[in-house]
């Protein structure tokens, strides 16, 4: 094990929580021959098999269990050590771990500005996926705080709202029910329909209000970003039902419709795992997002738009 390297183990901790080559390349921003070759690096290192694969599935092996939870404990020991380091310098240097959901990519960015010319000595990380890949890293402790539109059920986690995040739903201006006002939900049986990808926050909350009131939408499409269904909308695809958020003031391409029932009201809220010891880096960020986010919705006028209103 002393010709093994952190990296290596960095590349086995992923492969074998995700039990994956493709999905651990993924994380870890390398290509899967990377992955391949550095587990073999460091299965030789061990000098004893790491994983099996029984027919597509990928298992870890004895060893592989052993090491798991030893690479584990490395990564929670290092991560304590980081924060007493923090603590230890101030805000003059640090690391500060976010993960966001993928909306949340609106706004944020504009957040991180101001601070990081307060702090300009802390590096930021900033991950940016699902609801499903949000509660999978909260599940892992990777980060220091967290983004979400929905609080676990199934995970104890210390939270707080900071920002309303209202789903409507928007068409290309043109469409011919962008002008008509209290349009009933029934109505979007008859619109071809882009939705978010399984495992998004949105598309659970769209389609518990369809199931709610018995509505059954043409699903055209699905996509896995906002960005892309708006291309598709503008390219008129469809329509479809994500947060306010995601439509700039100075787009001109969309319409808010106002569809019975809609917006469906949401909230951002930024929270961690209970127990989690937050660094100094993390609290000061915590409490300055709070307060930041106010004066942002007062300059911005961010979701005061009637929701009818085009855009």
């Amino acid at each position: 094990m002393k010709q093994a390297t952190l990296h290596q183990l960095k590349v086995f901790e992923a492969a074998a929580r995700h039990s994956s080559f493709t999905r651990a390349a993924e994380e870890l921003f390398l290509t899967q021959p990377t992955v391949s070759m550095q587990i073999k690096q460091l299965t030789k290192s061990v000098g004893l098999p790491l994983f099996e694969q029984v027919g597509k599935r990928l298992f870890l092996t004895q060893a592989g269990r052993e090491l798991f939870t030893t690479c584990r404990q490395i990564f929670e020991t290092m991560a304590k050590f980081e924060m007493t380091v923090a603590d230890l310098k101030g805000l003059k240097q640090g690391q500060l771990r976010l993960a966001v959901i993928t909306t949340a990519k609106y706004f944020i960015p504009r957040l991180l500005g101001p601070f990081c010319q307060l702090y300009p000595g802390i590096e930021i990380s900033l991950q940016v996926t699902n609801h499903e890949r949000i509660l999978e890293r909260m599940l892992n402790n990777m980060d220091d705080l967290y983004i979400l539109s929905q609080v676990p059920e199934n995970l104890d986690v210390n939270y707080e709202p900071f920002l309303d995040n209202p789903l409507v739903v928007f068409a290309p201006v043109n469409h011919p029910l962008a002008k008509e006002k209290n349009i009933p939900i029934k109505r979007l049986t008859n619109e071809p329909f882009i939705m978010r990808e399984p495992g998004s926050g949105t598309r659970r909350a769209v389609q518990k209000l369809f199931d709610q009131h018995g509505v059954k939408v043409k699903v055209k499409l699905e996509l896995g970003s906002n960005e892309a269904i708006k291309q598709a909308i503008a390219g008129g695809l469809g329509i479809s039902v994500l947060s306010r958020h995601t439509l700039m003031p100075d787009s001109s391409e969309f319409a808010i419709l106002d569809i019975e029932h809609f917006p469906i009201k949401r909230t951002w809220f930024i929270g961690y795992p209970s127990g989690k010891q937050l660094s100094i880096v993390a609290r000061t960020y915590y409490e300055y997002l709070l307060e930041a986010t106010k004066k942002f919705v007062e300059e911005t006028g961010y979701c005061t738009n009637s929701p009818a209103d085009e855009v």
